[in-house]
């Protein structure tokens, strides 16, 4: 009666699957083991990071590439919005500012999730003083992708 499936196997416990992925491991593979934080296999949605694909190729290391996936987000923009006007701003400001001037009503984990992106990117900058951390405004991934494509302009003589 228990063999309902054709298919049916008995499952395996977590310790013989650790002791299966070291093997695995070992041998240079990339196993996941259900509860644990090991990596996906490559096929699994999420990119092969050993690859080299054209952006990282034209970006040197991906960083412009994190530049434009923070500011492809519109939350993300108001918030550099926001800094812009007032520079070193706790979260428990931005909260509060994005709440008044843009209606958004996003809890203080989202907004933080926002401004870890941006961190990363390069574009908000976070210092504690005591008790409170202060995000700034770092503007420089921003001038290097600008100086990228703009070139300066001649004035006089012929162009």
């Amino acid at each position: 009666m228990r063999k309902r499936f054709s298919n049916w196997r008995p499952t395996t416990s977590l310790k013989e699957q650790r002791q299966a992925a070291a093997v695995s491991s070992s041998s240079g593979q990339n196993v996941s083991i259900a509860g644990s934080d090991s990596p996906r296999p490559s096929g699994f949605g999420r990119r092969d990071l050993n690859m080299i694909g054209k952006s990282r190729l034209a970006y040197h290391g991906g960083m412009a590439e994190d530049v434009f996936k923070a500011l492809a987000d519109p939350t993300r923009r108001r918030i550099l919005d926001e800094l812009v006007e007032r520079d070193g701003q706790t979260l428990f400001e931005i909260c509060t500012r994005l709440v008044t001037k843009h209606g958004l009503e996003l809890s203080r984990q989202g907004i933080s999730q926002h401004l870890a992106v941006l961190e990363s990117a390069g574009l908000v900058r976070s210092r504690r003083q005591g008790r409170y951390k202060f995000h700034d405004l770092n503007t420089e991934p921003l001038e290097h992708i600008v100086t990228r494509w703009l070139k300066p302009r001649h004035t006089g003589g012929t162009p």
